[in-house]
C-alpha cells in the first residue's frame, strides 16, 4: 500500500545503544575530531553522572542530548566553523537555532535548544567556559502553544491487533505472538520504559495484574504500579510465554525478548515493531506513547473517576491527567451531554 493510501491512526479525524570505549586522543586532531572528542566525554559523563532529581540518566535521554550536540557540530561542519565547542557563544548559537528552526520548525527547535543547554553547562563546570545559555541575548524558542496528545482510534488498535495474530491459538510464531502481547500491555496505559523493563517476576496471571518498575518520582521512593490486566492481555501474555520457551535465550529474567536471539526487547525495537505493524495494517507510524493518551481517554470514557485513572497511571499530579485527557475532552463531553437526553 503506498504512503499516501495510508490511513491515519488517530482517533481525531534494537539494539541497546553500545557503549563506547574509550577514545584515542589524536596526535594532530583536527577540528572535526576535536569535537568528537569533546561528544566522546560528554556521553561519558552523562552515563555516569545523576539528573538533577538524583536518578541515573537513562539511555535514550542520553541519546536525546548527544544527538542535539551532534546536530550542532553538522551544522558548524556546514557553515566551515573550524573552531571547538569552547568557541561557541550566544552569537553563533542564535544563527544555529534560526537555521535549525527552518527545516524542524518550533517544536523541534525548542527540544534541541533544551537538550543543549546540559551539554554548555557541562562545558561551563569542565572548562571554566562562558555559558551562551546564561546570556540575556541568548533568542529563547517557546515550546509550542495549543499541541494537544493525539488519541489512536479504536479501528487502528484492532487492526494492530489482527495483523498481529489477533490472539488465534493457532497462531504460534514467535514474533506474532510477542508482536500481539505487547500491543496489548500498551492499551493497559503503561510506559514505553516500563514494558521494557517487564520481566517473568512482575506478572501475576493469575490474579491478571502486572507491577511496573518504579519510575519518575516513584523511583526514590521504591514505589511500583499495579496495573489490572483485561482479560485478553493475560490470555495474549500466557501465549507469549508458552511460545518464549522456545527462545534459545528463555532463561533470561526479562519478559521481552528481542528476535535474531536478542535477549531483551530495546527501545528503538519497540518503535520499529509499531512502524512495521502500523505498515502492515495500512496505517501510518504511531508511537508506544500514544498508546498511553488512547488509554487515559478510554478510562474517562468508560466513567472511571480521575483521581482512579492518575493512581492507575502513577500521576501524583492532575496537570498531567488534564494534558493527556485534553485530546479528546469535546467528544467526551459531548456523549455526556447526550445520554441525558431532555432535560426539560
Amino acid at each position: 500500500m503506498s504512503a499516501q493510501a495510508r490511513k491515519s491512526p488517530l482517533r481525531s479525524a534494537s539494539r541497546t545503544t553500545a557503549r563506547p570505549a574509550l577514545r584515542a586522543i589524536p596526535t594532530e586532531p583536527d577540528q572535526s575530531e576535536v569535537r568528537a572528542a569533546f561528544l566522546s566525554d560528554y556521553a561519558t559523563h552523562l552515563r555516569a553522572s545523576n539528573n538533577k532529581h538524583g536518578r541515573p540518566y537513562q539511555e535514550k535521554t542520553v541519546t536525546a542530548y548527544t544527538k542535539a550536540v551532534r546536530a550542532l557540530d553538522s551544522w558548524m561542519t556546514e557553515q566551515g566553523m573550524d573552531e571547538d565547542f569552547l568557541s561557541v557563544g550566544t552569537a553563533t548559537l542564535n544563527l544555529f537555532f534560526r537555521a535549525y528552526h527552518q527545516e524542524h520548525e518550533q517544536g523541534g527547535t525548542n527540544t534541541v535548544q533544551r537538550n543543549l543547554r546540559t551539554f554548555f553547562t557541562w562545558l561551563e563546570d569542565e572548562y571554566d567556559t562562558a555559558n551562551p545559555y546564561r546570556d540575556k541575548k541568548l533568542q529563547r524558542y517557546a515550546a509550542p502553544t495549543g499541541v494537544k496528545p493525539k488519541t489512536l482510534s479504536a479501528e487502528f488498535v484492532v487492526d494492530l491487533l489482527k495483523v498481529t495474530g489477533n490472539g488465534h491459538p493457532r497462531v504460534r510464531e514467535f514474533e506474532k505472538v510477542r508482536d500481539h502481547a505487547i500491543i496489548r500491555v500498551l492499551t493497559e496505559g503503561v510506559r514505553a520504559e516500563e514494558l521494557l523493563s517487564l520481566r517473568l517476576d512482575s506478572l501475576d496471571l493469575e490474579q491478571g495484574l502486572a507491577q511496573v518498575v518504579p519510575l519518575k518520582d516513584a523511583r526514590a521512593s521504591g514505589e511500583g504500579r499495579v496495573i489490572p490486566l483485561q482479560p485478553k492481555t493475560v490470555i495474549a501474555l500466557t501465549r507469549y510465554i508458552r511460545a518464549r520457551e522456545s527462545h534459545k535465550l528463555s532463561g533470561s529474567e526479562w519478559l521481552w525478548l528481542g528476535t535474531r536471539n536478542r535477549s531483551k526487547l530495546t527501545y528503538s525495537g519497540l518503535y520499529r515493531m509499531l512502524n512495521r505493524r502500523a505498515k502492515d495494517a495500512g496505517y501510518d507510524a504511531a508511537s508506544p506513547h500514544q498508546f498511553r493518551h488512547t488509554w487515559t481517554d478510554d478510562m474517562l470514557s468508560a466513567g472511571v473517576a480521575g483521581e482512579d485513572v492518575m493512581t492507575l497511571a502513577g500521576w501524583k499530579d492532575s496537570t498531567m491527567l488534564r494534558r493527556y485527557a485534553a485530546d479528546m475532552a469535546t467528544s467526551r463531553a459531548v456523549k455526556a451531554a447526550k445520554k441525558m437526553g431532555d432535560r426539560y
